[in-house]
């Protein structure tokens, strides 16, 4: 009789288990997104003459101490390397031409390509090709060369294992049309965008295992992925893990309460690179 109870309450603890259990997603994807059942059904983004977005292209820029050159023509241009993606936790949010970043496009970011270009990109691993267009900067990994959308990265394939090595060709034949001319209120708005960015400092370590350790756990997370910065602070290397840059309140009220929730303690900063 003992066994017998045993054997039914076992069943029925297996059998809520089995109840309540759902249909997992992709990491960092929505529910419901019509292409999920069917993305060789995405339309790929439709190339076409555009002039050069009025933000996004500066001769050069900087993110965490590196400078990154623009170029001013895709033309014949190619590359290998790792593809990235990046969804719900951008949705909304401005991209580096201005325009809000829509996961559900088949749209991308690279560090040097001119905004907007028009790009082919193959996924090595199944043969997979799909087109997007450029309108955003990153990813800034050194191991990664384009960071697709949420749509993309379905049509890809990469939507479940988050990377995969690729080949990057673009579309556009003719150098594009110079960008229109900044007006002064223009540039004043896009110099207060930059500076009211915030870095989130999540921890700062003296031996860089350390340091990895929470950039593991964090990778783990819907959080962006964490970068680790090297600063000098009364004459000792030391490592810096951040998230950012978060670019509004509401960003980082978001970051923030995942940060708690993963009882991980942190405080924000005007930049990963100064000593503080």
């Amino acid at each position: 009789m003992r066994s017998l109870i045993l054997c039914l309450l076992i069943g029925f603890i297996l059998a809520l288990q089995t109840g309540c259990s759902t249909t997992p997603t992709s990491k960092d994807g929505p529910m419901g997104f019509p292409g999920q059942n069917n993305p060789d059904a995405i339309p790929d983004a439709s190339p076409r003459d555009e002039p050069l977005s009025r933000y996004g292209n500066p001769k050069h820029y900087e993110v965490y101490g590196k400078r990154y050159y623009v170029k001013k023509s895709s033309k014949d241009f190619k590359q290998e390397g790792i593809a990235s993606w990046y969804g719900k936790q951008f949705h909304g949010r401005r991209t580096s031409s201005g325009e809000p970043y829509d996961m559900f496009k088949m749209t991308a970011a690279h560090k040097t390509l001119p905004i907007p270009t028009y790009v082919k990109v193959t996924n090595e691993y199944n043969g997979r090709s799909i087109v997007v267009r450029v309108n955003d900067r990153g990813p800034f990994h050194s191991n990664r060369v384009i960071d697709l959308s949420y749509a993309a990265a379905l049509k890809l394939g990469i939507a479940d294992t988050g990377t995969a090595p690729v080949s990057i060709e673009a579309l556009n034949t003719l150098n594009p049309a110079p960008a229109p001319a900044l007006t002064p209120a223009e540039i004043t708005r896009e110099q207060q965008h930059r500076n009211q960015a915030q870095f989130v400092q999540i921890g700062v370590f003296a031996q860089i295992d350390n340091a990895k350790r929470l950039q593991d756990r964090i990778l783990h997370s819907s959080l962006p992925t964490p970068e680790i910065m090297t600063v000098t602070i009364n004459d000792a290397d030391l490592y810096r893990v951040v998230i950012g840059p978060v670019d509004s309140d509401e960003h980082l009220e978001e970051v923030g309460n995942q940060l708690g929730e993963m009882g991980i303690p942190y405080r924000t900063i005007l930049s990963p690179a100064i000593s503080q």
